[in-house]
Formats: structure tokens, sequence, C-alpha cells
């Protein structure tokens, strides 16, 4: 019988090391491989080589450079992962280039109507804002939302009095035309009118217009402290009505940032991230599922994603320092710096 009883205890050890090997295998990524780390994007979508002339390109890359310098100098310096965030992406709004703040897409009546997010990993506090036309910088308005406000969310003109009182910059509205911007709108609405049955996607949509689709601008971001930040701004979809609000300045959809996980910032149709809860869901799967990030942002955006009908990308850092870069699209304006200072660069889906 003590026999018996041993061997019994003798197995129930053995399988409980066993399943404690397994969940150490699982989340491989244990190990800090960076101390900090910086990660932006500048949209995702039909971006093709064949499309771009080199001025343009060139453009980009230096653009890119120069934000994802900004946040890593922060950081170098022992700044923290938020500011780093938003510091970063103020640089891509003030950019033509990409669709947030000063480059921002029209909207079916013609206006610029912007959003944006950002939440602190250490906290889970988080700020956004969603509708404005009158604020520069909508990354500072998130932000001045987090910290000054009881609110995470604040949308149209009552968060544009709330930027006022906040002293922040507000401009005329027409500081946000861009010539190419309004030629976009231009296009899509003559399509319209010479289809007597266009269907609600390629209303917003013309595959001939670069970008027409996608947009926005993003930042996560690991200071030497350990802490995670997440951003994401963007200027939504061209054509866009009814004051449609898409992923960006949502929770949990185009932003999320957990220090027991990672930070995420995504960018494509943002209906589908809404209904996939993307950012959030990358997250848990690295919590519930123990999946390393590189696993859980493969599985959200190649498949999970695509089976709902939705196309774009994320960026993201994990608590170790691990970048990923994750797009289902033909490219995705992204890069990323480590610790070393070795900076990545990337436009294309071969790059």
């Amino acid at each position: 019988m003590k026999k018996l009883l041993f061997l019994i205890l003798l197995s129930s050890i053995l399988i409980g090391c066993n399943n404690e090997k397994k969940s150490i295998d699982s989340n491989s990524n244990l190990k800090k491989v960076n101390n900090f780390a910086i990660v932006i994007h500048g949209g995702a979508g039909t971006i093709l080589k064949k499309n771009m002339t080199t001025e343009k390109e060139e453009a980009y890359k230096l653009k890119i450079e120069e934000a994802i310098k900004v946040g890593y100098n922060i950081l170098k310096n022992g700044g923290n992962s938020v500011d780093a965030v938003q510091k970063t992406i103020n640089v891509l709004e003030d950019s033509p280039l990409f669709n947030a703040g000063k480059g921002a897409v029209f909207t079916n009546a013609g206006t610029n109507e912007h959003d944006a997010s950002i939440m602190d990993g250490k906290t889970l506090n988080a700020g956004a804002s969603a509708g404005t036309s009158t604020v520069r910088n909508p990354i500072n308005l998130a932000r001045a939302v987090m910290d000054e406000s009881p609110h995470v969310m604040l949308s149209g003109k009552g968060a544009e009095e709330f930027a006022k009182e906040q002293g922040l910059e507000l401009v005329d509205p027409s500081y946000f035309y861009t010539e190419n911007r309004f030629q976009s709108l231009q296009k899509i609405k003559n399509n319209e009118q010479a289809s007597s049955e266009i269907n609600a996607k390629n209303a917003f949509y013309d595959p001939n217009i670069k970008d027409s689709k996608f947009g926005t601008v993003g930042c996560v971001a690991l200071d030497k402290n350990g802490n995670l930040a997440a951003g994401t701004s963007t200027g939504g979809m061209t054509n866009k009505r009814w004051g449609r609000i898409g992923d960006s300045p949502i929770i949990g959809a185009g932003t999320y940032a957990n220090n027991q996980t990672c930070a995420v910032s995504s960018t494509g149709w943002g209906e589908f991230f809404i209904r996939a809860v993307v950012a959030h869901d990358i997250s848990a799967l690295m919590e519930y599922k123990r999946l390393t990030l590189q696993e859980a942002a493969k599985e959200v955006i190649q498949k999970k994603l695509p089976e709902l009908g939705g196309d774009g990308g994320i960026i993201a850092v994990d608590k170790n320092g691990n970048m990923v870069t994750e797009f289902n699209t033909a490219g995705m304006y992204r890069a990323t710096m480590n610790d070393k200072g070795e900076l990545y660069i990337g436009i294309y889906k071969e790059d």
C-alpha cells in the first residue's frame, strides 16, 4: 500500500514538473532582450513600390527616422515611455505625409476630423479624443484627457473645449488642408457618382488611390523602468460620414498597453479592429494562452482579422523588449529601434 501511494505521489510530482516546463517553454521570451525599445508605424495599406517615386520613398523614410529618434532619445536618457510615445507621434502628426494631424484625410463633407488615444501600461490609465477639427496635435489632447480629466474619451466640441481649457494649441481647420488628400476625396466622390450599385465598402475605398482607406500613425515604447506605453493618431477614413469613428481612439481596439504583457498600436480598417478588439486580444493571448508576442500578433493579424474580412497591421513591444511589426497588407510604414541604437525602417512587405 505504501509503495502504491509512493508511486502515485511520484507520478503527480513528475506530471507537475512537466506542466511547469511546458508553461515556461510556451512563454519562451521570458528573457529580457532590450532594456528599452521603440516601434512606430505610419499606416498600412496598398503600398506598392511600383507606385512610389524614389523621392517620395526617401521623404517617408527620413520623416520616419526623424520621428523614431525623438522617442529613442527620450528613452535612452531615462525618460518615460508615455512621453516617448507622445513626442514621437507629434512629429508624424506635423507631417503632411501621414493620415494624422496635418496630413489627415477628408470626410464626405470636406472637413478633417481627428481621433487619437494613448495608454500607460503601468497604471492602465488611458485617454482618447474623437472627432476634433481644431486641435493641432490630437495625441496631446489624448494625453491631457488621460492626465487631467476623470474620463477616458472626449469627443467633438466638448473635446475641443477641454483642449482650450488645457492650453493646447488650436488652429483654424484650414491648417489641415492638403491638396493631395482633397483630390483623393474628389476621386472617390466621382467614382461614387459614376456607379449606381456602389456598396458600402467601395464608398470609402478606391484601390487606385493609394492609402485612401488606410492611414494612421502610432508608437509603442518600453522604457528603462520596464513601463510600456502605446499611442495612436489618425484622420480616419477618406469620405467617412455621419461622425464615423474608427478604432484609433478606442482602448483595446486601436491602442492598448499593459506592463504585464505588451503595448500595441493598430492601423487598418477600423470597423474590423473594433469588432476583433485587436490590441487587447494580442495582450490577452499572451496573458492567458502564454503565447509569445510574435505568436499572438500573427494569430490575430494573419488569422482572426482576415476571417472577419478585415485587413491592416499592428506594431507592438512586450515587457522584455521584443518588437513586432505584423501586417496582412501589401505594405506598412514602420520602424524599430532597440537599446543598442539599431534602426530598422520598412515600407513594403518584402523589406
